[in-house]
């Protein structure tokens, strides 16, 4: 029997499921179709896509369909603008309960590094945490606590220094208070970081998520607007990390979590439409020794944020039986650290570097 372009293989507890390519036409689309995975989903769910449609009522199975459908719609739009590379695809265990999705793409023509993770996790969280959690709010007397998570996470890392650095992040969390009762809460966000300031993207990327959260109420875009450009902050640098976006954590807007989930589904689909046009639009710029030296360098910056600043980095290095390489995806494969650089005023590099010391207001922050 022939078998289509693409394959997978299970090799048990702990092990990855691999695809060749990912499916671009109607003749590959069989790939994943052929090995039972539904909705042509990049892998088979972390939990049985049965008990899924089974349980739709459930928050938990509501959420964890909405993270496979957006990895798949996110994956395949990227993939449409790469011709060299393909996104390797691990469907992975967590020994303490769960597990996860992750799609990384390296080495391209156009997307040098990019990954597309989801994660839905249960266990008992460590005290660290839980002492985190309660510094915000929470209330939670037992410790350990059991908890469950999920969540996707992506950063597209370009290789033109003209397309900017996407970030994006949207999860759900339940964590037993110790009293008999459940807490549960949404977070996310997503933010921009170009290394040539274009103002057109900005503003573009910024009235992509206005419109999106105007939907449910006047003041949600100014109130995450200004919570993105402090949380993504070098403090020991001075400057942001972009051009911002929006940050949430611990929201719930109504009794009820469906009007909160139908923000996070808004704000994800934005995010999507607001990122894919600029990677066509500026994917085949011309650029230079000098402009791939000043990418380098700003890439750096990134890393520093994640590993020193990073909320979800530093929650998922102290999670047992975490995956430290899904927890890493984010950083770039290639960052430069030069000493003592500067900026020649009223250079290129400068404008950026204006920005990110004093952020702006791309948009208006209400009508």
């Amino acid at each position: 029997m022939k078998l289509p372009l693409c394959f997978a293989t299970s090799l048990g507890i702990g092990s990855v499921l691999s695809y060749k390519r990912l499916c671009r036409n109607s003749d590959e689309i069989k790939c994943r179709s052929f090995f039972g995975i539904p909705e042509n989903f990049m892998a088979e769910p972390v939990t049985s896509y049965k008990e899924l449609q089974a349980n739709s009522k459930s928050m938990r199975n509501k959420m964890e369909l909405f993270l496979m459908r957006s990895q798949r719609d996110f994956c395949n739009a990227l993939a449409a603008h790469e011709p060299e590379a393909s996104w390797r695809i691990d469907k992975w265990e967590r020994k303490s309960g769960g597990g996860g999705i992750s799609c990384v793409m390296q080495e391209g023509k156009v997307l040098e590094k990019a990954g597309v993770n989801i994660s839905v996790v249960h266990g008992v969280l460590p005290a660290k945490a839980v002492e985190s959690m309660n510094s915000r709010g929470k209330a939670i007397v037992k410790s350990p606590a059991p908890f469950f998570a999920c969540g996707i996470s992506s950063v597209i890392h370009p290789r033109n220094p003209y397309v900017p650095t996407i970030h994006f992040n949207y999860r759900y969390f339940e964590v037993d208070d110790g009293n008999g009762k459940t807490l549960s809460w949404f977070g996310g966000g997503t933010d921009l970081t170009p290394y040539y300031l274009n103002e057109e993207d900005a503003v573009f990327f910024h009235q992509m998520l206005k419109k999106a959260l105007m939907k449910h109420g006047p003041d949600y875009y100014k109130k995450f607007k200004k919570w993105c450009d402090t949380y993504f902050y070098l403090p020991h640098r001075g400057e942001t990390r972009g051009v911002g976006g929006i940050f949430f954590d611990d929201l719930n807007i109504s009794q009820t979590q469906d009007e909160t989930f139908a923000l996070i589904k808004d704000c994800a689909e934005a995010t999507f439409k607001a990122y894919i046009p600029m990677v066509e639009k500026h994917k085949n710029s011309g650029y230079g020794l000098a402009e791939r030296n000043w990418q380098l360098i700003r890439r750096g910056r990134y890393v520093e944020f994640n590993l020193i600043h990073d909320r979800g980095t530093q929650f998922g290095l102290r999670t047992p039986d975490a995956r430290i390489e899904s927890i890493l995806m984010s950083l770039p494969a290639i960052a430069k650290w030069e000493y003592m650089h500067e900026v020649k005023g009223g250079s290129e590099e400068d404008k950026l570097m204006s920005v990110l010391k004093t952020p702006v207001d791309w948009v208006p922050l209400t009508d």
